[in-house]
């Protein structure tokens, strides 16, 4: 009986900080990057616009033009268009440039 007095105090604590700091790694190293990883994708997805050439996830690269609700519509050759939902848009190759406003030169602004 003296042997299960003697080691019995600390002993039963540490079985269980092993699965909570097991937790606290697999968080960090698994469950957070993934959450980040999948906000990003949503904030790529969102920014779609037409003039965007993009690639899908099977590998088809094409110019997006025109955006609904849950679709993205993708020219992939001169004429043909199809429709794709915006989840299975992966990344952006080329943003289109937005067409720059423009300049007006006022008589006040014209430094000689």
């Amino acid at each position: 009986m003296q042997y299960l007095a003697a080691g019995g105090g600390a002993g039963g604590f540490t079985p269980i900080l092993m699965i909570v700091l097991l937790f606290g790694v697999m968080y960090f190293m698994m469950i957070r990057p993934q959450q980040k990883r999948r906000r990003e994708a949503e904030a790529m997805q969102s920014a779609l616009g037409p003039g965007d050439e993009v690639v899908t996830i099977g590998g088809l690269y094409g110019t997006v033009t025109g955006v609904e609700d849950d679709a993205v519509l993708l020219e992939i050759a001169p004429g043909v268009q199809t429709r794709y939902a915006r989840p299975a848009i992966a990344r952006v190759v080329t943003r289109a440039e937005l067409p720059s406003e423009p300049v007006t030169e006022d008589a006040d602004t014209v430094k000689e």
